[in-house]
């Protein structure tokens, strides 16, 4: 492990140079860790696939000390992932039908297969959120199957509805807001993924799983989806 200064009132701490399900949950638990250490002076935590950006009040801490503390947790980190519960799965609904599906059938087409059989495989699948960003409540899942990967597009679409589900390369994930965006869509989740209002404000976080499930139409609307 390897910490930098990131900022004036920040500090990165890199846990790998490869992100995996392994790294995910150390992160998963050194996080908490840093959460408690720090509680007095944390201002926010961010981690991402392979580091941990600590940002902290500049009025109460410095550098020095704050990458002290954390230095000081890393020998207690063994043992209290060994004792830390796995983070939750999150089931998420989704409609893949063709007036949502923008990309399925020319990934389909692409890998050989049928729109019904990239549905069976992208739903059999259980994801690791590996990070949270580009936007409020937008992660990056991972891995899809090889067989339904796909490259991005070559230019973004000006605008990409809420709640659309898609995939780029091998991760997969869903726009929980309407912004550009340059991933293959297959589908569309009626679930609200980001309330800034709500506590938590998104249904998952970092160390959690995702699993996605095919509804109909109906169900879709049901449970106040639009199209």
């Amino acid at each position: 492990m390897k910490l930098e200064v990131a900022s004036e009132n920040s500090v990165i701490l890199y846990i790998t140079d490869k992100p995996s399900r392994a790294t995910i949950r150390q992160m998963h638990s050194l996080s908490d860790l840093i959460r408690l250490s720090l509680t007095d002076v944390l201002i926010d935590l961010v981690p991402s696939y392979t580091s941990i950006l600590i940002h902290f009040d500049p009025l109460k801490t410095d550098h020095r000390s704050v990458g002290q503390k954390i230095k000081e947790l890393l020998p207690s980190l063994k043992d209290h992932h060994s004792h830390q519960l796995t983070g939750k799965l999150v089931r998420l609904p989704v409609y893949y039908g063709e007036e949502v599906a923008l990309d399925l059938e020319r990934i389909a087409q692409h890998h050989k297969l049928n729109p019904e059989e990239v549905v069976t495989a992208h739903c059999q699948k259980i994801y690791d959120v590996y990070a949270i960003g580009f936007a409020p409540g937008f992660a990056y899942l991972g891995e899809v199957e090889k067989h339904i990967a796909m490259a991005r597009l070559e230019a973004p679409r000006a605008s990409i509805p809420a709640g659309s589900v898609a995939i780029a390369d091998k991760q997969t994930a869903i726009y929980p807001a309407a912004t550009p965006g340059g991933w293959n869509i297959i589908g569309r989740c009626p679930s609200v993924l980001f309330d800034p209002d709500a506590t938590p404000s998104m249904p998952y976080q970092v160390g959690d799983q995702v699993q996605f499930m095919a509804i109909n139409r109906q169900e879709f609307l049901d449970l106040g989806g639009t199209l």
